[in-house]
């Protein structure tokens, strides 16, 4: 009989499938025209399989919403950014080229700032300040006076409810240690994995989906790809939400916001309603972009 559910757990050529109805986890295999048809299933897809004893079969995959390469995981709902404010400094342009990936892969991008214990009161205020200019770009920001007051936490995990999450940020922003605050099963995986890494064995990462607070979450600290290859420069634009905010009022229809006359956005910046360092990135990731399409 055929059942349908999400895979949310791969190892060694097996998958675990969660079943829609029954809520059961079942161990099932691909059948072999996925592999002839070079389609591999990952942790995150929906399937339609039959069980037949104690393993079953994944007979269909349905299409996905959105895909990770680093790590391979399906139909993704939303990012939690996790930015350090010291060690490594903040920075708005690498913040922002990863809200422009996550957009990029219609993933919605939650900002959640670490390691604010290390700054005094001044700095702290000052970021905030640069935090408020997201907030007002519509995203949803956790930038507490103490980044991991269980007060915060528990918002966060508010957010999961029906939702698949996963982690990113750069190295050393504090990923593991705000999955360890949310679960302490979520950080051990992590840690197991970097001891590991460090004692120079090459492993194969597997990633699992936890259940937690009725959503699903991924037990890996979120995914390195921050070139903008894929992206074009029409699609840019579309990625800054501030931007899509105005750009209907813009002389011109599809406007790059750079040279054009009568541009709402520029005007926006201009006087202060969106943020110049938002925009300077902008421009700088146009440049980037367009750098990209002279070498191919």
């Amino acid at each position: 009989m055929k059942r349908e559910g999400r895979i949310i757990k791969s190892i060694s050529g097996f998958y675990d499938v969660l079943d829609h109805e029954s809520h059961e986890l079942i161990r099932t295999r691909a059948r072999g025209n996925f592999r002839k048809r070079k389609i591999k299933p990952i942790v995150g897809d929906m399937v339609t399989y039959e069980a037949s004893g104690d393993l079953g079969y994944i007979l269909e995959i349905e299409d996905r919403e959105n895909s990770l390469v680093r790590p391979p995981i399906a139909n993704i709902d939303q990012a939690i950014v996790v930015t350090s404010s010291v060690e490594p400094n903040f920075s708005s342009n690498l913040l922002d080229k990863i809200l422009v990936n996550i957009e990029h892969n219609d993933i919605e991008p939650l900002i959640y700032l670490t390691k604010t214990d290390l700054l005094d009161d001044e700095h702290y205020n000052e970021l905030k300040m640069t935090l408020n200019g997201y907030r007002e770009a519509s995203y949803t920001v956790f930038d507490g006076r103490d980044s991991y007051s269980r007060e915060q936490v528990n918002d966060l995990m508010k957010h999961f409810s029906d939702k698949v999450t996963v982690f990113t940020g750069q190295s050393g922003a504090g990923k593991s240690t705000l999955l360890n605050h949310i679960d302490p099963e979520l950080g051990l995986a992590t840690a197991e994995i970097s001891q590991t890494l460090n004692r120079g064995k090459h492993t194969t990462r597997q990633v699992s989906l936890f259940d937690i607070e009725g959503g699903l979450v991924a037990d890996t600290p979120g995914f390195s790809s921050l070139e903008l290859i894929e992206i074009d420069k029409d699609e840019l634009p579309n990625l800054f939400p501030e931007f899509v905010k105005y750009s209907n009022e813009c002389q011109f229809r599809g406007c790059h916001h750079v040279n054009e006359p009568n541009c709402k956005v520029k005007e926006m910046v201009e006087n202060g309603t969106i943020m110049k360092s938002r925009y300077d990135n902008y421009l700088y990731f146009l440049n980037e972009i367009n750098s990209y399409k002279k070498k191919y």
